[in-house]
């Protein structure tokens, strides 16, 4: 009994071992995803490249901010909203957003708009308008170039490019460091706004919590030492 099994088995093994070689050879051919892979999302309301504005968007350049994509606008930023489709157009508003992260429009008041990119600050505008007060109006919101500058006794003085948040110790070392006759306790951080912040960078250096955040369009300025400067 014992000796037709194993003679059964010998027949059977070849085919089983041919199916096991067959089956690693297709699970090689898999993909997985890389789940350390990122995806930059698009817009809200916009889906494939290529696909048409929705209907909260329509007409030519309903989604100008797609350009955009993945920045957020921050205190300072300078935002153009611009209106058509209504039967009374409304007219053009620019505005640089307030310290309290807002901009004022007419009729909906006061929108929020930093931390937003410029596709959810214009859905949101279009929703707020649409249908209370209008019921069909095509939004479209942009941007400008986002810098800020630093002045005074820095090494390469000028205006930086605004790519993310920034202190105003990073915003000095983007512009080569202090100088040597930098007065470093004595840093002068003006809004865009006009408010004016007096910053202690040997302090902030050690304390975090002392180094104030840098928006668009702020400006830093580094004055020279004096004779009672001690760094």
């Amino acid at each position: 009994m014992k000796k037709q099994f194993w003679q059964r088995a010998g027949r059977v093994s070849p085919w089983v071992g041919l199916l096991l070689v067959t089956g690693l050879l297709f699970a090689g051919c898999t993909t997985t995803p890389n789940e350390n892979e990122q995806y930059s999302p698009l817009p809200p309301g916009v889906g494939d490249a290529g696909a048409s504005p929705t209907p909260t968007n329509p007409g030519p350049g309903g989604f100008a901010a797609i350009a955009q994509t993945g920045n957020r606008f921050a205190i300072g930023d300078l935002v153009t909203v611009k209106f058509s489709g209504g039967i009374n157009d409304l007219t053009t508003h620019e505005e640089r957003i307030k310290e309290d992260g807002t901009i004022t429009l007419s009729l909906i008041r006061s929108v929020q708009a930093a931390g937003k990119t410029p596709g959810e600050l214009q859905n949101d505008i279009h929703d707020r308008y649409v249908p209370d007060y209008y019921q069909r109006l095509t939004v479209i919101v942009t941007g400008e170039q986002r810098v800020y500058s630093v002045g005074g006794r820095v090494r390469s003085p000028g205006r930086q490019s605004y790519i993310g948040p920034t202190t105003v110790t990073k915003a000095i070392q983007s512009a080569g460091d202090f100088d040597d006759y930098a007065a470093r306790r004595r840093v002068v951080l003006t809004r865009a706004g006009g408010t004016t912040f007096k910053v202690d960078c040997i302090k902030a250096a050690k304390d975090p919590s002392l180094d104030l955040p840098v928006y668009p369009n702020d400006k830093i300025d580094v004055p020279m030492r004096g004779l009672f400067d001690f760094d």
